[in-house]
């Protein structure tokens, strides 16, 4: 469908329009800007407290290549050259970024999309500090983990931002502002305007009134349908619904829904999801927006993890928790009543992140045995306490039975250690391969868990040398429509790589501000 709009009063027309005022979004508006388009309008359909999309919940985690931390002094803000001498931290390839996505994704991933975010990667977060002033930090409480006096950062992902998700989208705002790009909240995008195959702009839905605004070139960024009970329902499946949102509750498939009218390709993973592992207590249907990424709980690694029936489902230890997070909140879903129970004792709860497990973030349910825990547990939806205990006995056993095998195997959870309960003599069903420890000195810690879906995988097809969108049946372009952030599909299936969303937002934001304002100069 497509609305053959008349011409608008000067007022009305715009050198670009993005729709979505987050971090992709506003990469996108502020490209445009530095690339030539004088007049450029983010249009977003939440209210202004409510700007930011998903990126203002996120720890503002970016994956990119470097060369290790030297690479990287010249754009944190938290180390100086002397503290550096203190950290271990390897390089991360370009080989290893598009090896994590595509081993993540079982070789699924569109490899030209994700070649562009990995080769794109570098120059974008150089560009969000210097040109938009992201005050970016080495993630020390998320990514590295302090032994035998050194920083040891694993996993591949090293870069966060000072007030995470906050701070990120206070940065994005004050360079919109400063570079004069117009912001409209309240203002929701209803449908394309086309006209001689083109887009032609965006009729938009603004104090009750519907507007028709004019521009060459429209860029969505709108995120994908997460929000939408009922999609989630249609593409996941029906037990989807009572996942909790984690971020924003204005992310409902609008950007889709647009484009697949005017002919776009939908493409990807459109029954996959990013879902973690999210504090049962949290709100339903949207995030909190002062404890924000607070509600994530990602020590799972350290411990185990158990249903309602008091059974183990996942392998804990089987890698990194950033490349295995996106996926567990899909698996606590699929347990009974949807929820489960992190556990762990008091040799490692210290090693816990405070700001997703101090008392005033979680309820922290604690006991002097595991036999008392589970006890307090039934109150709060464990259905079989019995088996509980049972489980972790188990554990426990193979635990100490690979331990008397392999004496020499020491706990470290800054490496694979390889620690487990997989020994000649006995083994689990379910292993835990890496960092297993007997849950043996009390006091003992549980916290209530459930899935919380952050973002979804399906979306649009574009060129990912200019997000450009796919048409449907040719396969090119459709002239003046590009797409960024969470409604690209193609990238992700099944699993992510902990901080390649933000990523992948900025690479193709600074793209499709590009290519737009190259579409600006030819009108």
């Amino acid at each position: 469908m497509s609305v053959n709009a008349t011409t608008e009063p000067q007022a009305l027309y715009y050198d670009c329009i993005v729709v979505g005022s987050g971090h992709a979004g506003s990469c996108a508006a502020l490209s445009a800007r530095d690339a030539g388009c004088a007049r450029v309008l983010i249009v977003d359909k939440c209210p202004p407290e409510w700007v930011g999309g998903n990126g203002y919940f996120t720890a503002g985690a970016h994956r990119t290549t470097h060369g290790g931390v030297q690479d990287l002094l010249p754009i944190v803000q938290n180390v100086s050259a002397e503290a550096a001498a203190d950290i271990d931290m390897d390089p991360y390839t370009a080989d290893d970024f598009t090896r994590d996505i595509m081993r993540l994704g079982n070789g699924r991933s569109d490899p030209q999309v994700v070649k562009a975010v990995v080769d794109g990667s570098r120059g974008a977060v150089q560009w969000l500090a210097e040109r938009v002033g992201v005050p970016f930090i080495l993630a020390f409480n998320r990514q590295a983990y302090l032994v035998n006096g050194r920083q040891v950062f694993w996993g591949g992902l090293v870069l966060s931002v000072e007030d995470g998700g906050k701070g990120l989208i206070a940065t994005h705002r004050a360079a919109l502002i400063a570079a004069g790009v117009d912001t409209w909240f309240n203002t929701a995008a209803s449908e394309l305007i086309v006209e001689k195959g083109a887009i032609a702009g965006v009729i938009v839905e603004k104090d009750d009134k519907v507007v028709h605004l004019r521009s060459p070139a429209v860029v969505l960024a709108c995120g994908g349908f997460e929000a939408n009970r009922d999609l989630r329902g249609k593409y996941l499946g029906s037990n989807w619904e009572l996942a909790k949102v984690r971020g924003t509750p204005y992310n409902t498939g609008d950007g889709l829904t647009m484009a697949s009218r005017v002919g776009a390709r939908l493409t990807g993973d459109f029954a996959g999801c990013h879902s973690t592992c999210w504090d049962a207590n949290a709100p339903a249907d949207r995030g909190d927006r002062v404890l924000s990424n607070q509600f994530t709980k990602s020590g799972y690694p350290l411990g185990l993890m158990l249903n309602a029936r008091g059974a183990r489902f996942v392998d804990e230890g089987e890698d990194f928790r950033n490349y295995t997070y996106a996926k567990f909140g899909r698996a606590i879903l699929a347990q009974p009543g949807g929820v489960a129970f992190q556990v762990w004792d008091s040799t490692v709860t210290g090693w816990l992140r405070k700001e997703e497990y101090a008392d005033d973030v979680v309820e922290r349910i604690t006991a002097d045995s595991v036999e008392e825990l589970a006890e307090k547990l039934c109150s709060k939806g464990l259905e079989d306490g019995a088996t509980f205990v049972q489980t972790i006995a188990q554990y426990n056993d193979a635990v100490h039975t690979f331990q008397a095998e392999q004496p020499d195997k020491t706990w470290d959870p800054a490496v694979k250690d390889g620690l487990s309960t997989q020994s000649s003599s006995l083994k689990l069903e379910l292993p835990k391969s890496n960092w297993a420890l007997p849950l043996k000195n009390p006091p003992f810690l549980a916290v209530k868990v459930t899935c919380g879906i952050t973002f979804t995988f399906g979306g649009l097809a574009l060129d990912p040398e200019t997000a450009a969108v796919l048409s449907d049946t040719s396969g090119k372009p459709i002239p003046g429509l590009f797409c960024t952030g969470e409604v690209v599909g193609g990238l992700f299936y099944g699993n992510y790589p902990g901080g390649s969303g933000l990523t992948g937002g900025a690479v193709f934001g600074r793209k499709a501000g590009q290519a737009a304002a190259k579409l600006a100069v030819q009108t």
